[in-house]
C-alpha cells in the first residue's frame, strides 16, 4: 500500500529513497473494518486521513437522522475541521467498507516538513486542489435539483452507486431513500 501512496505523491513531487524511508518510519498505515467509526461527534482529534483502499464517510446526526456530507475513496484525503479548530468534532467519520488509511497529525507533518521541506509544498498543492473540489461540490449541490445531483453522481462517481448503501447515498443527495428509488426507476 505504501507504493500506492508514493505513486500518488510522485504525481506532484519526486521522492528520494531517504524521503520514502522517512514516510515508512512514521507508522501511518492502518487497516479498519467496515463500520469502524474513526471520529465521533464531540471528540477532539488531531488526525487527518488519506484513503489508500476503501471508502470513508462523513456525516452529522441531526434529529436522530444521519446526514451524509461526503464520501472519500481511494487517493482522497480528509482533514476534519476539528484538527484546525482544536474544538470537538461536529460530525462523524466512519468506514463504509474495509479500508486501508494513512493517519497523520500535525506533529508528524512538522517533523517531515523540517527534514524535507518539499512536503510542505506538496501539502499546499493538495490542499488547494481539495479546496477547489469542495467548493465545486458545494456550489453544485446548492444549485442542482436532486435529479441533477444523481445524474452528476452517475457521471462523476459511478463507483459509489455499487459501494455505498442506498440510505447513505440518498442522504448524500439530500433526498429520502424512497425518493431515490423513484428517481432511479424513472431514469431507467
Amino acid at each position: 500500500m505504501q507504493n500506492r501512496l508514493f505513486e500518488y505523491i510522485e504525481k506532484f513531487v519526486s521522492l528520494t529513497n531517504d524521503e520514502k524511508r522517512a514516510i515508512e518510519t512514521l507508522n501511518m498505515f492502518h487497516e479498519f473494518k467496515k463500520g469502524t467509526v474513526l471520529l465521533q461527534e464531540g471528540q477532539y482529534s488531531s488526525d487527518a486521513y488519506f484513503v489508500l483502499n476503501g471508502c470513508l464517510r462523513t456525516y452529522y446526526i441531526i434529529d436522530s437522522e444521519e446526514k451524509t456530507t461526503e464520501f472519500y475513496t481511494e487517493l482522497e484525503g480528509i482533514s476534519p475541521k476539528c484538527v484546525l479548530s482544536k474544538e470537538p468534532s461536529e460530525y462523524f467519520v466512519s468506514c463504509v467498507e474495509d479500508s486501508i488509511v494513512t493517519i497523520s497529525n500535525p506533529d508528524m507533518e512538522n517533523e517531515i516538513f523540517e527534514k524535507f521541506p518539499k512536503f510542505e509544498t506538496l501539502c499546499r498543492i493538495i490542499s488547494e486542489q481539495l479546496l477547489a473540489k469542495n467548493q465545486n461540490s458545494f456550489d453544485e449541490f446548492k444549485t442542482s435539483s436532486p435529479e441533477k445531483r444523481y445524474l452528476n453522481l452517475l457521471q462523476n462517481r459511478p463507483d459509489l452507486i455499487q459501494r455505498v448503501p442506498q440510505h447513505q447515498l440518498a442522504s448524500y443527495l439530500g433526498i429520502t431513500p424512497q425518493s431515490l428509488s423513484r428517481l432511479r426507476a424513472r431514469l431507467s
